[in-house]
């Protein structure tokens, strides 16, 4: 069993998990983002939030909105193609994900994406090559902030 949490620690020392300023996450890691996704940033202050950009060089621009206090509470990106989902979205991946999956079983066709989970709304919409996502923590979210302003 000791050979067993040395072989991890080990492990976890060597390689250690990637920092994401996800949704959820912070913004103390917009550095890594950044960099693994090639792009450059930009950064506006509004009234409430911090809006950081990251133009990928693959193409999407990311925005991660900030609350004062330093946490993501919306992500959203424009562009041809999507950035890795699983990094924006940080720990609210697995829900999403599950989510989609369930969404497609009961309609055939295409249509916008509006989803609604539990402390989660995600919408998703555009044509090929032009598509518009964005996700946000509905709790989270400032006072007086409109969800229209999360694109």
């Amino acid at each position: 069993m000791k050979l067993l949490f040395a072989f991890l620690a080990v492990l976890l020392f060597l390689f250690p998990l990637a920092a994401q300023a996800a949704l959820g996450g912070d913004v103390a890691s917009m550095e890594a983002d950044r960099a693994q996704m090639s792009g450059s940033t930009q950064q506006r202050q509004a009234a409430a939030y911090t809006v950081h950009e990251i133009k990928a060089s693959s193409g999407p621009l990311v925005r991660e909105y900030a609350s004062a206090d330093g946490h993501i509470f919306a992500v959203a990106w424009q562009g041809q193609f999507a950035p890795d989902l699983q990094q924006v979205l940080g720990q609210y991946f697995d829900q999403y994900s599950a989510a989609v999956k369930a969404n497609k079983a009961t309609y055939v066709g295409r249509r916008p994406l509006n989803l609604k989970l539990p402390g989660l709304i995600v919408q998703m919409n555009g044509y090929m090559r032009a598509y518009h996502f964005r996700a946000y923590i509905p709790q989270q979210v400032p006072a007086g902030v409109k969800q229209e302003e999360l694109w």
